[in-house]
């Protein structure tokens, strides 16, 4: 992606299944774990779900929760071109179109959707109340 090509789902396949293999791991150990994950596709977002032990593909039904923090691409774009221009980003802005194509979700898969737009503070204070995450957010 640093040279401006975007990522397959090939590509993308062993990166997933070792997020998948974290998840599993702390669901196991009963540890919490909050990842950052693009997870454009469903498909991605099953990977991920699986990591759950009882989990049954396409219930949705799973210990593994998702979060899309939502915002226009224009605020996207000026994120990235101002984080690029301190040498904070890998991906180029031009990529970003690419990124928001691949962008996929079905309502039915409960993904709580949040104005990234907000101030940090705003957004996880906006998370905690919305979402029943158990001993997540521990003060």
């Amino acid at each position: 992606m640093s040279a401006g090509i975007p990522l397959t789902d090939e590509d993308r396949m062993p990166w997933l299944e070792s997020l998948r293999d974290a998840i599993k791991e702390s669901l196991i150990n009963k540890k919490g774990l909050i990842l950052g994950c693009s997870a454009l596709k469903k498909q991605y977002r099953e990977i991920l779900r699986s990591g759950d032990p009882d989990y049954t593909l396409e219930s949705y039904a799973s210990a593994v929760n998702f979060i899309l923090l939502d915002a226009p691409a224009e605020v996207l774009i000026a994120r990235l071109n101002k984080r690029a221009a301190k040498g904070k980003h890998y991906m180029p802005a031009s990529l970003l179109q690419s990124q928001l194509d691949l962008l996929n979700i079905d309502e039915s898969e409960g993904i709580l959707k949040v104005d990234a737009t907000l101030r940090p503070e705003s957004i996880v204070n906006t998370i905690k109340e919305m979402h029943p995450f158990q001993g997540c957010f521990q003060s």
